[in-house]
């Protein structure tokens, strides 16, 4: 009997599907996948390198370019890291602390938005991706009020954050939160009981809570498959365990229930957000560390210590103490965590970061066995990855 020969097909790393520089090599049986190898580095920049070439204070501009569609999330997962590296967690004030909150629920929104659009756009759904678009829109507007910028922030700093809130952006925000639930139920119309939507994702993509476990996943992709598993309530920082909020888990763990997961986590999010709303106080919106936090601008024509200690800080940064630390946050992909190294230089000696998309991109390699060709891209979209993210 003649051996049975599979087709190898390439797809990407071209392909609109992979949402970036992605080339998984496919074999093939017909229509059906027999294995899906993802081939990853056409994106590669080595920011960890780099960030051993920077002081702690220069490196947070790249942290925007690892999950570009959540900069936010990833400014403050290695902002976190530093101030526990710095052991100044208890100095933040409470209003940059509720800032905080309010700018990374508002940045796992639009991360989610992106994944909805994108992703409905890709099954065929193309309304929706007009939608989420327009919301996202309004979280730019959000972000550019407070800091000048839209997508690649950079407003998180090291002791809280770098401007305070702009007159009258509290009111938007509630604006904003109020408005974006109902559309919330739009997107859901438009999805939820869609009979072809159901069809191509309902079964498809399956991985198990022992499967999840097994091949690292986290964020929206682990608990979509049961496991009510996230860093803001499993292991509390920030001040999360300060807030209500319900962590969404699905039962069959597909892309059906991966969907649902991302839909409700939205609306928690507005409910973290609100909550923060409420908590906000009067006071600074960074810790007083003239060592190690740059002084308010204003002080800088009135007093000679705080000229000095800008110009210190920026042309060498500060010292951290010697030691070794791994900080965790729950960015709108998964785990994002920052393991920093340092020998009591005003760089790291060593930096490297666990990103969320290359961990969940490893499942493909799982899910994608035994099904259609055509549900590569379904698959592709339900991890929601982010090439930067993944390549760094």
């Amino acid at each position: 009997m003649a051996e049975k020969r599979y087709m190898t097909l390439n797809m990407g790393p071209q392909h609109p599907s992979t949402h970036g520089v992605l080339r998984v090599v496919l074999e093939l049986d017909g229509e059906r996948i027999v294995s899906a190898k993802p081939m990853l580095g056409y994106l590669h920049r080595g920011i960890e390198k780099l960030a051993e070439s920077m002081t702690y204070h220069q490196f947070i501009p790249l942290t925007d370019r690892l999950d570009y569609t959540a900069c936010m999330s990833c400014n403050l997962g290695y902002v976190w890291a530093v101030e526990k590296l710095l052991q100044i967690e208890d100095e933040i004030p409470e209003r940059a602390k509720a800032i905080r909150i309010i700018v990374a629920e508002l940045s796992r929104i639009g991360g989610h938005l992106i994944w909805l659009g994108s992703h409905a756009g890709d099954i065929g759904a193309v309304t929706v991706f007009l939608y989420a678009f327009r919301e996202r829109e309004a979280i730019y507007e959000l972000f550019e009020d407070i800091c000048g910028q839209r997508m690649t922030v950079s407003y998180p700093r090291i002791g809280g954050v770098s401007q305070d809130l702009t007159e009258g952006w509290v009111d938007k925000c509630r604006d904003f939160c109020t408005d974006f639930l109902k559309k919330v139920e739009e997107y859901e119309k438009l999805l939820t009981a869609n009979r072809i939507w159901k069809v191509r994702t309902k079964g498809i993509g399956v991985l198990t809570a022992e499967d999840a476990m097994e091949w690292g996943v986290s964020g929206p992709m682990v608990r979509g498959s049961g496991m009510a598993y996230d860093l803001r309530r499993v292991l509390p920082y920030a001040g999360y365990d300060q807030y209500e909020f319900d962590i969404p888990t699905g039962t069959n763990g597909d892309t059906y229930d991966r969907y649902l997961v991302r839909m409700e986590e939205m609306r928690q999010s507005i409910r973290i957000v609100r909550q923060a709303l409420d908590r906000l106080e009067d006071g600074p919106i960074f810790a007083h560390l003239p060592k190690i936090v740059p002084p308010p601008k204003i002080d800088l024509d009135t007093k000679m210590e705080a000229l000095i200690h800008h110009f210190h800080l920026t042309l060498e940064g500060f010292e951290a103490p010697k030691g070794e630390v791994y900080f965790a946050s729950e960015a709108p992909k998964g785990e994002l965590g920052f393991n920093l190294v340092s020998e009591g230089a005003a760089k790291p000696y060593r930096c490297a970061i666990r990103v969320p998309s290359f961990s969940n991109l490893q499942s493909l390699v799982k899910m994608a066995p035994g099904r259609y060709l055509a549900d590569m891209v379904t698959l592709i979209g339900t991890i929601d990855i982010c090439l930067a993210d993944v390549d760094k």
